[in-house]
C-alpha cells in the first residue's frame, strides 16, 4: 500500500502546482493535522482514495468548516484493504487549547478504544499530531511527545507511526525518519510517500 502522509504545511506541489497524475499509484492520504480543511477537501477531490485525518493544535476552524468528503478518524480505528489505522490527534497541553491534552488524558484517550482495537486484532498504523516522548520531539512543552505513544509501540507493534507538528523548519535537529523497535516513524511534515 503506498500512502501519501501530509501535515503542518500545505505542499505547493499538490496545491499550488496541481496534476491529477501526481495522484496516481497512491492508494490511500493520510493528514496527521493542521492543514487546511480546504486543501483536504481539494484532494478528496481529485482523489479516487480515502483522505483521511486526525486534529492538529490548529484545527479549530474544522467546526464550522471540517473537511468535505475526508474522513475523521480521531479517536478511531479505521479499517482500509485490511489495514487497522488507529488516529489520536493533538498535542500536548500548552495554553489548554482545543485539541491539547496532558499524557493522562491521552491514555484515557486510549483506553476507550482498547475494545475497539482488539476487536481488530491489533493496529497496522499509528497516526498522530504530536510525536512521541523522546522520539523526535522537542524539549519545549507545547512540541513534547506522548509517553502514551511509545506505550502503544511497545504494545501493539505497528509497521508505521505518522506524526507532524514538528516542523522543518524550527531550526531544530528535524528527522524525517527513524524509528522505534520495528516500527517505521514519520514525521508527514508537508508530505511524504510511504509503502508499507
Amino acid at each position: 500500500m503506498r500512502i501519501l502522509l501530509i501535515a503542518d504545511e500545505e505542499s505547493k506541489y499538490y496545491w499550488d502546482f496541481f496534476e491529477k497524475s501526481k495522484l496516481e499509484g497512491i492508494d490511500l492520504i493520510i493528514s496527521c493535522g493542521d492543514l487546511s480543511p480546504h486543501y483536504l477537501s481539494f484532494l478528496a477531490t481529485f482523489a479516487k482514495v480515502p483522505v483521511l485525518y486526525v486534529h492538529g493544535n490548529h484545527d479549530k476552524c474544522y467546526e464550522q468548516t471540517p473537511p468535505d468528503g475526508c474522513i475523521c478518524i480521531d479517536d478511531d480505528v479505521y479499517v482500509h484493504n485490511g489495514v487497522r489505522i488507529l488516529g489520536l490527534g493533538g498535542c500536548m497541553c500548552y495554553n489548554y487549547g482545543q485539541f491539547q491534552y496532558t499524557d493522562s488524558q491521552m491514555k484515557k484517550r486510549l483506553k476507550k478504544l482498547r475494545r475497539k482495537i482488539k476487536r481488530n486484532k491489533g493496529i497496522d498504523i499509528l497516526v498522530t499530531h504530536a510525536p512521541a516522548k523522546g522520539l523526535n520531539d522537542s524539549s519545549d512543552l507545547p512540541h513534547s511527545g506522548f509517553q502514551t505513544f511509545i506505550d502503544i509501540m511497545d504494545e501493539y507493534n505497528p509497521r508505521l507511526f505518522a506524526h507532524g507538528h514538528v516542523h522543518i523548519n524550527y531550526g531544530r535537529d528535524f528527522k524525517r525518519e527513524s524509528s522505534y523497535k520495528d516500527t517505521l516513524v514519520i514525521n508527514a511534515y508537508e508530505k511524504f510517500i510511504v509503502e508499507i
